[in-house]
């Protein structure tokens, strides 16, 4: 039986580098786009959701926004975030815990900006009145 090569890869590290792939399924704007083996040579942009891929058994990692490229029997994504989960429930706890994290630093960052904005406004404040 084929099977893929599944290699999955973050802005500075590789996530994930599988071997005997069975299938693979992944969001698209326009929907699920699914892989075998056989299957020619693609190229496609991912939306954020769940990539599913089979060894033994299926296996489920959440992916943000990229790009799918498979070429032969290679597949190459590249995501700017991913979460591996051993079960679509452990997967949803970790997106969760992942996103919490994420408003948290948002929060931050806003603060900052705000910040620095005001801080901005009031020396061009002060340079226009001399």
């Amino acid at each position: 039986m084929m099977t893929m090569q599944l290699t999955i890869l973050l802005p500075f590290r590789v996530f994930e580098d599988l071997q005997n792939v069975k299938r693979i399924v992944m969001e698209t704007p326009e929907g699920a786009f699914g892989l075998l083996p056989q299957r020619l040579d693609c190229v496609a942009a991912l939306v954020p959701g769940i990539l599913t891929y089979e060894t033994e058994r299926e296996h489920y990692i959440a992916i943000d926004e990229g790009v799918m490229i498979k070429a032969g029997q290679e597949v190459v994504v590249s995501v700017r975030n991913a979460i591996r989960g051993a079960s679509l429930e452990e997967l949803h706890q970790a997106v969760e815990t992942a996103f919490k994290q994420l408003d948290e630093s948002e929060k931050n960052r806003r603060s900052v900006m705000a910040r620095m904005e005001s801080g901005f406004l009031l020396s061009l404040d002060k340079f226009r009145d001399q």
